[in-house]
């Protein structure tokens, strides 16, 4: 299940978003507005709730994850394919990958806990 991450993060928000996958959570996040989804099956899924309950822009949105075996947040996903801004899975501009990165930590900074 795709869980809006809006104030902190929750023991019951993490439990939905293992629903797909029990050792990685998704992480599809508008790195402008600074919102992020987490779980789901696909990134594209969260980016559909973002553009379409939140207005955001598909330039500003990127995937990653994180790997609960590893305990390291991700910068990689389809989703980051961006003709003419990212040809790669992985986020290739490095203020891109960072402002991901930092977002994602900032906001799931608690995560170990309810692992």
């Amino acid at each position: 299940m795709a869980i809006v991450v809006v104030e902190e993060l929750s023991k019951n928000d993490v439990l939905k978003a293992r629903e797909e996958y029990s050792q990685y959570i998704k992480i599809t996040a508008d790195i402008s507005r600074k919102i992020i989804v987490i779980g789901g099956e696909y990134h594209a899924d969260a980016e559909e709730i973002l553009i379409k309950d939140y207005k955001c822009k598909s330039e500003n949105i990127w995937g990653g994850g994180y790997n609960i075996k590893l305990k390291k947040f991700e910068a990689n996903a389809v989703l980051n394919i961006k003709p003419q801004i990212n040809d790669s899975l992985e986020i290739v501009d490095a203020k891109i990958r960072d402002d991901f990165l930092e977002l994602t930590k900032d906001k799931l900074k608690n995560i170990e806990t309810f692992l």
